[in-house]
């Protein structure tokens, strides 16, 4: 399986170190001396994740490369990168090891620049160019990192043009979430808030409608018109949304559970709505071609 993982420097306190920037987990303790060395601040392991922020565009430093033959996704690593000017070595395992640690590089690990979080204003000129299209996903207290990554993962599927976390009670842009994201973190746009309940009020003035899954709505999803611009609000498996962010909401809708488990996990309740919004859409655009 690709993977991908971001390690930052522990000579960097962790209580300040560039989480208002997107930054990732602080570095195993063992790696310190070999990463020092290299003089690098984020590190992204696994042809996927590596070739996935070459084509996007992000800044790459250097990429460690195996010193083999180098054939499929490698082959285009390697000619992106030095279409880019980037900086190849060619190294051995025991060099890609020693950077990727637990992880599996896959031949490949790349320095990288850190991806910056968004705020809200630059969420309103994302909508404001998608126009009726947009879809912004807002997430209500999602710990679970490998529920975020999937999130992202299925936001960047919908075609959502933003993911809004509040910037407490939720899982960072960790490792385990880059991860599960498998390289939609390089496209999906995720933006901090420190109020979800004021957030949602916000993009409601911007001519958003905003849709809430909630076990107890008096409608289900296939029930709603997800026309127009929408959001999705989706909260935490377990303790659901809370009180303040439920009340700001449009509509409630639910998922029609037909077996002995009582909820979805977060990541699947958003993939079935956003598709839902994604099928509705589609079928509002080929009922006006036929016309």
């Amino acid at each position: 399986m690709l993977s991908a993982i971001y390690w930052q420097r522990r000579d960097i306190p962790l209580k300040t170190h560039q989480r208002d920037r997107g930054s990732y987990l602080s570095r195993p303790r063992e790696r310190q001396a070999e990463l020092h060395q290299e003089g690098e601040d984020n590190i992204l392991v696994g042809r996927r994740p590596v070739l996935e922020a070459l084509r996007a565009g992000r800044g790459i430093q250097r990429l460690w490369v195996l010193d083999r033959e180098h054939e499929g996704s490698m082959r285009e690593i390697i000619g992106l990168g030095r279409e880019r000017g980037i900086t190849i070595q060619m190294v051995p395992r025991a060099k890609l090891d020693a950077l990727a640690g637990p992880l599996n590089h896959q031949g490949v690990v790349a320095a990288v620049s850190a991806v910056p979080l968004k705020t809200l204003d630059d969420v309103k000129e994302i909508v404001a160019a998608q126009g009726q299209n947009a879809l912004v996903i807002l997430l209500d207290q999602i710990q679970d990192p490998q529920n975020l990554g999937a999130i992202i993962r299925v936001a960047n599927a919908a075609g959502a043009c933003a993911v809004i976390v509040p910037q407490h009670g939720s899982a960072p842009l960790s490792a385990a979430v880059s991860k599960a994201a498998a390289g939609a973190t390089e496209y999906v746009p995720v933006a901090e808030v420190p109020n979800l309940a004021q957030a949602v009020e916000t993009l409601k003035t911007w001519g958003l409608f905003v849709y809430a899954a909630d076990p107890e709505a008096p409608i289900v999803y296939t029930q709603a018109q997800f026309r127009g611009p929408v959001a999705l609000v989706i909260g935490a498996e377990g303790p659901g949304l809370r009180p303040l962010v439920k009340k700001r909401c449009d509509q409630m809708v639910k998922l029609p559970m037909q077996g002995q488990v009582a909820s979805l996990n977060a990541a699947t309740a958003c993939a079935v709505l956003a598709f839902e919004v994604v099928r509705q859409r589609s079928a509002e655009r080929e009922t006006t071609d036929r016309k």
